[in-house]
């Protein structure tokens, strides 16, 4: 005859089996949001891989409007001159696609890539930075793109999820054919970028603004180098929040636009 089980014995065997004929409820749901993550994703990768790729049309002029307020280039490539708004010059802009039956506007927080996104899902007060500039020298615009944390009160949180430079023809979701990364001295919060070429030498500089503590931010300056960016502190002393506004108005050290008739392509008037 069978020993008999003790009800402890008996209850312990009864769950522990249960336990492994069934999953639990928490596992069960967890593997259906992984899957619902995963089928997400992928039609979001796919749609993003598949968007509008840019042209092969040589490089065009780059200038400014009389106002200074937007930049025009042939951001893609297509033939068609673009236009790029962003007023204070911040790296807060949008591009605005000239196309044959329409004209799409893109922002510089619609160029992140879905991983990117995915990568602060979990990450509250995070802001999207981004400038064009001929960086390389090629005659193309590019995009020097910053994705970075918010300061807590006057203190710098060192959280800089994105810094990277996509180099152009740029596409009309503005990813590029090719990136190179963007070294930085501190992973500090980027309140403003804007892009120059105030030597003329045919390769623009970034600059960046990035809190130092106590509500202000120091310059740092970028040039190619290596296949990407490296930053450099300006020397140029302690900003307070908005004080870049008045350092270049608008577009002017870009050129302005001078068209000889309706539909021709404008050339650059510099000022001395």
């Amino acid at each position: 005859m069978a020993e008999p089980v003790s009800p402890q014995q008996g209850s312990f065997s009864g769950v522990f089996a249960a336990r492994l004929r069934r999953p639990s409820t928490r596992g069960r749901r967890r593997l259906l949001i992984g899957a619902g993550v995963v089928l997400t994703a992928v039609p979001a990768t796919l749609a993003l891989c598949s968007g509008p790729e840019p042209g092969d049309h040589a490089p065009t002029v780059v200038c400014s409007d009389t106002g200074n307020t937007s930049l025009t280039a042939d951001v893609d490539a297509d033939g068609r001159l673009d236009e790029i708004h962003d007023p204070d010059r911040s790296g807060e802009g949008s591009v605005l696609f000239s196309r044959a039956d329409d004209r799409v506007e893109v922002g510089v927080g619609e160029a992140l890539g879905v991983w990117q996104k995915a990568r602060g899902l979990l990450t509250s007060d995070l802001e999207t930075r981004g400038t064009f500039g001929d960086f390389d020298g090629d005659g193309h615009l590019d995009l020097a793109l910053f994705r970075s944390q918010e300061d807590s009160g006057d203190s710098p949180r060192s959280n800089l999820l994105v810094h990277e430079v996509r180099y152009g023809p740029l596409a009309r979701d503005l990813s590029g054919s090719r990136s190179g990364t963007i070294r930085v001295r501190v992973s500090f919060f980027v309140a403003a970028v804007r892009a120059t070429d105030e030597d003329r030498d045919g390769r623009a500089e970034l600059h960046v603004f990035q809190s130092a503590g106590d509500g202000g931010y120091t310059e740092y300056i970028g040039r190619q180098k290596d296949g990407g960016l490296t930053l450099s502190e300006a020397g140029t002393g302690y900003y307070g929040h908005g004080d870049w506004d008045e350092l270049q108005p608008g577009w002017s050290d870009f050129g302005t636009c001078v068209y000889t008739g309706p539909e021709s392509t404008p050339s650059v008037r510099r000022e001395p």
